[in-house]
């Protein structure tokens, strides 16, 4: 899979520079948090592994089985984080482990007044939420698809960590983890409403306009429509969709296309042109020019890759 919403990686340790196979560890210590580089050689079971502040986990390379609050294990891929609350044992099993095929993960402990201050500061500037009643992470949505917001932003932070060498590199880092923290949520809140939009659209106003973009997502939606049906002016409307989703109204719609476009391409029986009209778009060049934007390939690579 060839999309955009993947880590882009570190470089591996020397094999003479391992000091362990299972879980060999690099730590980047800075002011307000610690970005740990785990690489795992050889398959183990019930490895087991704890942090004293809360913790951000992203899949770079390979594959685990991760085991958390007492719940059955989950696959854990590439292009997934997990959140994981302070002192909370993570059981983690490395079923296809090599020495070439190794897995690589990031855990990024972050200190809890760095978590307070940035969402005490966004809840005074920006109060008054519609999905949640405030700024936050939500610890029960804890495994989640990177989106690419998501991902550019630890990718920044990685590049801080492993390679940023100026005396700023502290504050460089508490500029990165805001911004960090505000994509997690965002991330969580179009989680969120992908599962219960259609329980919360008569009750909240975000939910009810994301229902009735998703059943209208072939006609032509416009910024006017929508904030008739939230019931907001179109600049409190988008400045409210952005802040709490990360993306605007019309990025929101875009992705929606797109995502249904990768469904009708994988049914592989219908023209490329075809899939651009029956998404909702109206231009087989822009279709192919965004597709490949936020896929990394054309319609019709991908619709060949999906086929074989």
């Amino acid at each position: 899979m060839l999309e955009t919403n993947f880590i882009s990686g570190v470089p591996w340790r020397n094999e003479r520079d391992l000091k362990t196979l299972v879980e060999n560890r690099t730590t980047y210590t800075l002011h307000d948090c610690e970005l740990n580089i785990f690489e795992t050689h050889q398959e183990a079971k019930d490895v087991s592994l704890v942090f004293g502040d809360l913790v951000l986990t992203t899949m770079l390379k390979g594959k685990k089985v991760m085991h958390l609050f007492d719940k059955p294990g989950f696959d854990y891929l590439p292009g997934e984080s997990v959140i994981v609350p302070p002192n909370e044992v993570m059981r983690i099993d490395f079923p296809e482990a090599k020495l070439e095929k190794p897995t690589q993960c990031i855990a990024l402990s972050i200190s809890q007044e760095m978590i307070s201050n940035t969402f005490n500061l966004l809840n005074e500037r920006l109060p008054n939420k519609e999905l949640t009643k405030e700024w936050g992470l939500d610890l029960s949505s804890f495994h989640l698809i990177n989106t690419k917001d998501l991902s550019e932003i630890i990718n920044r932070f990685i590049k801080i960590g492993v390679k940023e060498r100026s005396k700023e590199k502290d504050l460089i880092a508490s500029f990165a983890l805001k911004e960090l923290l505000i994509r997690l949520t965002q991330t969580q809140a179009r989680d969120m409403l992908e599962k219960t939009y259609q329980s919360l659209a008569s009750s909240n106003r975000i939910a009810h306009v994301v229902e009735f973009i998703k059943v209208n997502i072939r006609e032509n939606l416009t910024l006017e429509a929508l904030s008739n049906k939230a019931c907001m002016s179109k600049a409190h409307f988008s400045r409210t969709f952005k802040n709490e989703l990360g993306l605007s109204p019309m990025e929101y719609i875009l992705k929606e296309r797109l995502k249904l476009a990768k469904n009708f391409l994988k049914l592989g029986s219908n023209q490329i042109q075809e899939v651009c009209y029956m998404s909702g778009f109206n231009n087989p060049t822009y279709f192919i020019r965004a597709f490949k934007n936020e896929f990394g390939m054309t319609p019709k690579v991908y619709q060949n890759q999906s086929i074989l």
